[in-house]
Order: structure tokens, then C-alpha cells, then sequence
């Protein structure tokens, strides 16, 4: 019988966050998939246990995977299973990233032939803006047997950490990605949620700032070197990759931002 492909998500970045259901996925998994966004990985590697050193490379690029060291620190049985290393380098040529996505669910179909369940860490949530579904819904088509395991999204996170509500009673809620073109999205009524900001921080500040839009920004949420900032005015000219914004209509008459 073949094994099972199981997404895992581990949260928004706080370890006690991961939910009881992925942290058992792990325990009982035989190898974790580790996403590689480094353009240095060109094929998907893998790592036995019994062929496993001190490899630098491979420190290293579990060293830079947010989901993976989120994981270990809730289940320290991670660190004692086999690895394999998936490329998943964040570009926007899409004929590349389809030749890579083919290449990692063949690998990964190699270890499920031999019976083996394999667990992709992802943050937040598998179902989110996730590169483990580029993966799982290959395999979907493999016919191989797949499964998801809830995170608690970065946004939901990110309100608890603000202490607001995303959204009441009728408001809308939209989960706008922040990298492409959210001038008209900002249009739209209720909350707005833009992710993954970084890049184009400076673009999205000046918008919501034109007009006149009420606006936090949390950086980092849960991790190391989490801030928050309380207006679009305080937001600054850069901000790391995992910077989210939460944007509410102003209520007529009142000033201020959305705390």
C-alpha cells in the first residue's frame, strides 16, 4: 500500500499555536518534506536517516525554513525523521516553477510507492496561499492518497495579537495577496487582509495613505523580531516578507485607525 501525502500546517509562527492533529501528523510521519526557496536546489534531494551528516547545505536550508523551525520546537520528534528537500524558489516564471512542481511530486511519489507518509510543513495554513498544494494536488491527480491539516492562518493571528475583530455581523472579508496589483481590491467593502506585503510595502502605504484608508500592519507575527504598526503613516519604506496588513473602512465621522 502506498503512503500518504499529508500538507501540515504549523501556524503563523508561535510554536504553542500548532494545533495537537500536526504536531501528531509529524510524529507519526516517516519523512518531512522541507521546502527550499533558495534558487541554489535545483532537483529534490533525499535525506535517510542512515546517510544522514552534518551536511552545511542542508543546515542551512532548514535553517531558513520558518515552517520547519516552528515545527521542531512543538514536536522535537521532527528533528529524527528523514528529510527531503523540495525546490520551490519564489519566482514568476511560470514554466520554470511547473517543471520544478512536476519534479518534486515525482520525488515525492517515489517515497509514497514505498509506503512511506510524507508530511509538507507549510505556515499558516496548507490551503492558504501555500506552495504545498502545488505538490498535493499533483499527486491528487497521481491518485495518491492526500490529506490537509489545518493551521491557524497568519490573519487570524494577527487580529488575536492586535486584540480586533476581523470581521462583524455583515462586514465583508477579503484575502487579497499583496504582491500583485490591490488598487481596485482596496475598493471593495468590509475588510480587507493583504498578504505578504514585503515587496511591495512601499506601494501598498502610499495607496492606503492617498486614500485615507485605516490600516495596521504586523510584521513577523509570533516570531522573532515581531512589530506592529498602528496607521499606514507609521508603516515603513520596507518590511520583511511576512508583513500583513489589515484594512478596515472608516466608520463616518471618526478618525484614528482600526485599534
Amino acid at each position: 500500500m502506498s503512503g500518504i501525502f499529508t500538507g501540515v500546517g504549523v501556524g503563523p509562527g508561535d510554536p504553542e499555536l500548532m494545533t495537537i492533529k500536526a504536531v501528531n501528523a509529524i510524529r507519526q510521519c516517516a519523512v518531512i518534506a522541507v521546502p527550499v526557496s533558495d534558487e541554489s536546489l535545483k532537483e529534490p534531494v533525499y535525506e535517510r536517516l542512515t546517510e544522514r551528516e552534518e551536511h552545511p547545505v542542508y543546515r542551512k536550508y532548514m535553517e531558513k525554513c520558518v515552517a520547519y523551525q516552528i515545527a521542531v520546537q512543538a514536536c522535537p520528534e521532527a528533528q529524527e525523521k528523514e528529510r527531503i528537500y523540495l525546490p520551490m524558489p519564489m519566482i514568476r516564471d511560470g514554466e520554470r516553477l511547473k517543471a520544478l512542481h512536476d519534479r518534486d511530486a515525482e520525488a515525492v511519489s517515489a517515497l509514497l510507492e514505498e509506503g512511506k507518509a510524507v508530511v509538507f510543513l507549510t505556515l499558516g495554513d496548507p490551503t492558504v496561499y501555500s506552495t504545498c498544494m502545488y505538490v498535493l494536488k499533483r499527486l491528487k491527480r497521481m491518485e495518491y492518497r492526500t490529506e490537509i491539516v489545518p493551521g491557524i492562518p497568519s490573519f487570524c493571528a494577527a487580529a488575536a495579537r492586535l486584540d480586533i475583530p476581523l470581521a462583524e455581523n455583515r462586514q465583508e472579508l477579503h484575502i487579497l495577496p499583496a504582491a500583485y496589483d490591490v488598487e481596485e481590491s482596496l475598493k471593495l467593502s468590509g475588510t480587507k487582509v493583504l498578504m505578504k506585503a514585503g515587496r511591495k510595502i512601499g506601494v501598498v502605504r502610499e495607496l492606503l495613505k492617498r486614500k485615507e484608508m485605516d490600516a495596521v500592519m504586523v510584521e513577523n507575527c509570533g516570531m522573532d523580531g515581531e512589530r506592529i504598526f498602528s496607521s499606514a503613516e507609521e508603516i515603513p519604506d520596507e518590511a520583511g516578507y511576512y508583513s500583513l496588513l489589515i484594512v478596515k473602512e472608516k466608520k463616518s465621522g471618526r478618525g484614528g485607525n482600526v485599534r
